[in-house]
């Protein structure tokens, strides 16, 4: 009995050790979106954080579009980084748990 668990404690902490190494690599995949033909751009990492923003100056007058197109440029490049982290992290769980996924 204790040899199963044993077996399954190993293999919790290598799984640990491989999504901290998934965290890691995550850290450096960029992705970017943007809103309005490129006049809002965004960009952040695979871990989902926002590392890059630009405004055209243009749009620096209007604060009601700013703020609009701002946000879906965030959430656009968030969509992209989720989809990378979830490719990421299935990809260590299927190594880790076959069968499991």
């Amino acid at each position: 009995m204790f040899g199963k668990m044993g077996d399954f404690m190993g293999k919790m902490q290598e799984m640990k050790q491989k999504s901290e190494e998934v965290k890691s690599t995550l850290d450096g995949i960029k992705v970017s979106a943007e809103a309005e033909e490129g006049k809002v751009k965004v960009e952040c990492n695979g871990n989902r954080k926002i590392t890059g923003l630009e405004i055209e100056s243009e749009l620096l007058a209007d604060k009601e579009q700013l703020e609009e197109l701002t946000l879906i440029a965030v959430n656009r490049a968030l969509e992209k980084a989720e989809k990378v982290y979830e490719a990421e992290m299935q990809s260590v769980a299927k190594g880790m748990l076959p069968g499991f996924m």
